[in-house]
């Protein structure tokens, strides 16, 4: 069923944007967009990368407007034809392959393959025409950091949207005689899914005022997101008409004939109350144009990218590269309003002393690169990142692995957090409360008693793997895996604390991996509680298939094939590679999943071989080094720089989630990359020909690479400041100290 439907939604797809292309060439009145403005760096940044492609397999990012890591992320929610809605095509709200536009929303989640926020959504009409689903052209769309514009043809109505953290503001140029009108519907919500209890008011100034409870893919797994704000224009409001009840709500403002005269709107956002909203609004944007807020904005997001101050060649690499930097500064978001209150996992307002509180966290994700970005170049980012996790799990009870808004989304499995936790203390990130989140991660791996944490952890401590026969298709193989991991990152936590003891309980834990792993097979496969080993292997077959077959061949991996997940003991990589019993094995059977990657960029079909689109198998290229033979990390790190990520709408090879694939980029182009829950970094193959790197520190790290070309792809060798580095790693507390990091880059394999 599965293949048949993803065959159904391509021709559809097809269909649609047929028609966009038709609609992009015919009958449009020319019209003369604003002009773009950029400054050094965001110049390179291009936020339609990553918004098309095979939807399952897309970046799932989004055009709109937003500052670093804000709250408000203001765009477009697109829809096919009609409004038709298709499950994940647009779970960030837009889709580049969409013809049409149902308005310009409030936030959305980037990157991931979950629909949530996309409240309060804007849509223009004039005249006596209920707002609805409008079409577009790509021909008239423009996008930069902090800034999102699109002509709509049928309206003959520019819109422009920009914003700073709790803040959207509108501007609609409506240059037609009739009636102007912004529809606000109150209770939008991601996806096919809607808010609750909707209220709205207007009062004598014109100042509305509204709120809802969001029930989408995440907020519902926690009973409900409630959201307020606050919106106020610069012309006079002529009439307005309150529209449905509480759980399909809206109001139609009509600013009358205002033909050639912008309408600015400024929508403050709040988690907390309409008076927050208000605040945020007023702190942020009050007494500022449209222009003044798109400015900020623009310097905000110079600032950030600013940190990484890259040179190539190559414009594309360049663009690549800052657009991938802009990615990974989207989530988490900033949850704190201005007067440092937010709204904690018990549905109670608190204060945040001395840091910002941050959610919408992709950990099961972004643990694996993105936090490691931030602990290099953004440590308030991490702090404040580590504060709200700690604070998340005073108030819900365990430390969660997908936040989400106010509450646990808990999607995927395991406890990811431990492992930003244990990197992030291993590298020095040690001013926050360090004792209470190891706590948490102990109890996490010994008992199960909230709605998240380690499933099947009571049959995982019993024999020291999840038995298939009695977690029957749950992943039973890929959360043995994970725990492990997760232990392991326990295990070095302790260490670091000085609690010996159990230190060696969780590295004893964290060698359960192994117990899936079959000497026969050479592969970690479902094992039933009685030790044997679940007779239907297929290392080919991945779990997105086993809808479709009568007998489950991969449902105890997750998101993948046994492929997928032969290379995941990133606590005990050496201990790995010996369960292959030679290094020149582990090599070859590496090489083969390497070589047997999709032919294409973001495919229907990804196939069992290395997929760096998904993140259980991102780290593999670097494998090699552990195996002597870093000449192939070498290699494939460029192969998969090259042939991975481009300039293109499918420009990433999978969802982003909250910035993991693009921090992927970042790190594995300046030549080094995190092994996660460690302070190591892979030893890689630069594609860059130098950058500065602040470090947060009052450090400068300079990156040289000398003789770098596309075919160069080898490292002769590589020093920092001025002693040769060997092995495969370098640490974190080396490359803190700043200086200089050469790369002599050669057409061969270092001997």
């Amino acid at each position: 069923m599965w293949p048949i439907i993803r065959i159904f939604v391509s021709m559809f797809i097809i269909f649609e944007t047929m028609f966009a292309g038709a609609f992009n060439g015919i009958g449009l009145k020319k019209v003369e967009m604003p002009e773009i403005q950029t400054g050094e760096y965001t110049q390179y940044v291009d936020p339609f990368i990553g918004t098309g492609g095979t939807p399952w397999t897309a970046g799932m990012l989004s055009p709109a407007a937003t500052v670093p890591f804000g709250s408000v992320r203001i765009g477009p929610d697109t829809s096919f034809i009609g409004g038709a809605y298709i499950v994940k095509t647009n779970t960030s709200g837009y889709y580049y392959e969409h013809a049409h536009i149902k308005g310009f929303s409030h936030s959305r989640l980037s990157g991931t393959g979950a629909e949530d926020y996309q409240m309060f959504r804007v849509t223009p009409a004039v005249g006596d025409s209920k707002a609805g689903v409008v079409p577009y052209s790509h021909l008239y769309e423009e996008a930069v950091p902090g800034y999102y514009a699109v002509y709509l043809q049928s309206l003959d109505c520019l819109v422009e949207l920009t914003a700073d953290i709790h803040t959207g503001v509108h501007r609609y140029t409506f240059n037609n005689s009739s009636d102007a009108r912004l529809f606000i519907d109150v209770t939008s919500s991601a996806g096919n899914s809607s808010a609750t209890k909707g209220k709205v008011s207007v009062d004598e100034n014109g100042v509305i005022t509204g709120s809802a409870e969001l029930h989408a893919a995440f907020s519902d797994r926690y009973q409900g997101l409630p959201v307020y704000f606050v919106a106020v224009a610069d012309k006079e409001i002529k009439s307005y008409e309150i529209i449905g009840d509480e759980n399909d709500l809206g109001i139609d403002i009509n600013f009358g004939n205002i033909k050639g005269q912008p309408v600015e709107m400024k929508v403050g956002i709040s988690f907390i109350s309409s008076e927050n909203a208000l605040e945020n609004l007023n702190a942020e944007a009050n007494g500022l144009a449209f222009d003044d807020v798109r400015n900020n904005a623009l310097d905000d997001w110079e600032d950030a990218l600013a940190v990484i101050d890259m040179e190539s060649d190559d414009k594309d690499i360049k663009t690549i590269f800052y657009t991938a930097l802009y990615h990974s500064m989207i989530m988490p978001t900033n949850f704190t309003d201005v007067n440092g209150e937010y709204l904690g996992f018990d549905k109670k307002v608190h204060t945040a002393d001395g840091f910002t509180y941050r959610t919408d966290m992709s950990l099961w994700d972004t643990a694996r690169t993105t936090h490691s970005l931030y602990t290099l170049i953004a440590p308030e980012i991490q702090y404040d990142c580590l504060n709200s996790l700690v604070e998340m799990a005073k108030t819900g009870g365990a430390l969660p692995r997908w936040p989400m808004g106010a509450g646990y989304a808990g999607s995927m499995l395991g406890d990811p957090a431990n492992i930003v936790i244990t990197e992030s203390y291993l590298k020095g990130f040690t001013d926050f409360d360090v004792e209470t989140a190891y706590s948490y991660m102990k109890h996490s791996s010994e008992v199960k008693d909230t709605r998240v944490g380690r499933d099947y952890v009571d049959l995982y401590n019993q024999y020291g793997y999840v038995p298939d026969d009695l977690a029957p298709a749950d992943e039973s193989v890929a959360r043995t895996i994970e725990y492990s991991w997760e232990d392991g990152a326990i295990a070095a936590l302790a260490e670091a604390l000085g609690y010996d003891e159990d230190a060696q309980k969780y590295y004893e834990k964290s060698m359960y991996y192994k117990n899936t792993f079959n000497p026969e097979t050479k592969y970690f496969q479902a094992r039933n509680s009685d030790g044997s080993y679940v007779w239907n292997f297929s290392p080919y077959i991945t779990s997105f298939y086993d809808a479709v077959m009568i007998k489950k061949f991969a449902d105890c991996y997750c998101e993948g094939s046994a492929r997928q997940w032969r290379w995941n003991a990133l606590q005990d990589i050496d201990g790995m590679i010996e369960l292959f019993g030679s290094e020149e094995y582990f090599v070859s059977e590496l090489e083969d999943f390497m070589e047997d990657a999709s032919l294409t960029r973001a495919a229907i079909d990804p196939g069992h071989g290395f997929w760096v689109g998904n993140q259980h198998d991102i780290h593999t290229p670097y494998l090699f080094s552990n195996a002597d033979r870093p000449d192939l990390t070498q290699k494939w790190v460029r192969w998969t720089l090259k042939n991975r990520f481009s300039t293109d709408i499918n420009g990433l090879d999978g969802n982003d989630d909250g910035g993991t694939i693009s921090s992927w980029y970042v790190f594995s182009s300046m030549g080094f990359y995190p092994l996660a829950g460690t302070d190591k970094y892979w030893i890689g193959s630069p594609n860059i020909d130098s950058a500065a790197v602040n470090l947060g520190n009052g450090n400068t790290l300079d990156i040289e690479v000398f003789n770098q070309s596309e075919k160069n792809v080898y490292v002769h060798s590589v020093t920092l400041n001025g002693v040769e580095l060997e092995g495969p790693y370098v640490t974190h507390e080396q490359l803190m100290e700043g200086g200089t990091l050469r790369f002599y880059m050669s057409y061969t394999p270092a001997k």
